[in-house]
């Protein structure tokens, strides 16, 4: 396959107008163009390691079929790789989830799910959002040790709770990613969460104790310590302005886009469940019967856009936040990148950020013609 005279943007090696060769599922070669312009942008194909469903299709009722649909539909957004990300549940619902997906990655040479995201049941009930509260309990390693986790490459905690040291050094020796949240941990637990390991925050700042300038707890642990954080950039759970403020703090080495979508990202408004919680959503906006946030309806080439026009950024740094920061942090070193020798999964835009074709292991999964 051939791209020609596109303008590519890598993360580091920056933008340039080059034709790209591909053969067998990888980036053979970049020849640079000079004095062309082109109309169309290749950027490493999109990362989401934080959602739950989509299109009616949820993390904790998959079935061959489901799962298949579902990474289709994330083509047209762009996302060439994806963690479905589970809720808090009984132990057996995770396992099941977790079991399912660790086999289907075994049984699919090719395919966008590169593992699965724990979020949740080890957190604080205070900083519960939208988990469903019956199902809320401390970590244990024991639990923990009998989770599928051959796949699994972050889970969700809350730091300030008993049994996360000794989970966060047992989850260390099997390469998992510990991310804080839906926690009300102080700045001091914060600290303390880091040195042990833990340098991520999920859904930044949305479940978590917010900032006082007596004690600036999670939300000020975010920006004062060089902690990744994930952003939902749907201009609901944070306001554009604070997007703004934190990529002013933090820069783009340090952000993540996510969706944190449920199932109804890609329908209509209505009625729907989330992890046994009745969800109401209503202008795209979802929500418990208490008016608290539950998931998002966002789309992954939506939350792009968005991040540009809030921000400002370069193309260069929306290559960071939609791939390759995430893709680095959880241990995926042969993608996010457009450079020879990478896995071609690449996403091509037209200048207004629409998604034109997806490419996947050098083969095009979508095309918007």
């Amino acid at each position: 396959m051939i791209l020609k005279n596109v303008l590519t943007v890598d993360p580091i090696n920056g933008e340039r107008v080059a034709t790209i060769e591909i053969d067998s599922g990888r980036i053979v070669s970049l020849k640079e163009s000079f004095d062309v312009t082109s109309d169309q942008i290749v950027m490493p194909g999109f990362f989401d390691p934080h959602t739950h469903a989509a299109i009616g299709i949820d993390t904790m009722s998959l079935n061959e079929h489901k799962l298949r649909e579902w990474e289709h539909f994330l083509y047209s957004q762009g996302v060439t790789s994806f963690l479905p990300t589970t809720v808090s549940a009984d132990h057996e619902a995770i396992v099941s989830a977790g079991s399912f997906l660790e086999q289907y990655i075994e049984q699919h040479e090719t395919t966008s799910v590169k593992g699965v995201h724990y979020e949740g049941p080890f957190i604080n009930p205070s900083r519960k959002g939208a988990q469903n509260p019956s199902f809320i309990r401390e970590a244990s390693v024991e639990e923990i040790g009998s989770l599928p986790l051959k796949s699994c490459r972050l889970i969700t905690m809350a730091p300030e709770l008993p049994g996360f040291k000794q989970a966060i050094r047992f989850l260390a020796k099997k390469d998992v990613v510990i991310s804080a949240g839906h926690t009300d941990a102080t700045y001091e637990e914060m600290k303390e969460a880091y040195s042990l390991g833990c340098k991520r925050m999920t859904h930044f700042p949305n479940g978590m104790r917010g900032l006082h300038h007596r004690e600036i707890g999670c939300v000020g642990a975010g920006i004062a310590l060089p902690m990744s954080l994930e952003l939902i950039v749907d201009g609901i759970h944070s306001a554009p302005d604070f997007v703004k403020l934190v990529y002013s703090l933090k820069g783009p080495e340090k952000i993540i886009l996510i969706t944190d979508s449920m199932s109804a990202a890609g329908l209509d408004d209505g009625s729907y469940d989330l992890g046994g919680l009745d969800v109401e959503v209503r202008r795209g906006r979802a929500t418990l019967r208490d008016g608290t946030l539950a998931g998002s309806t966002l789309l992954f080439s939506a939350a792009v856009r968005n991040f540009r026009e809030f921000t400002d950024c370069t193309l260069i740094e929306l290559s960071r936040v939609s791939s390759y920061n995430a893709l680095s942090e959880v241990g995926i070193p042969d993608r996010g990148r457009v450079m020879e020798g990478f896995v071609a999964d690449l996403v091509v835009m037209n200048k207004e950020l629409e998604v034109l074709k997806t490419i996947m292991s050098g083969r095009v999964v979508y095309d918007a013609a």
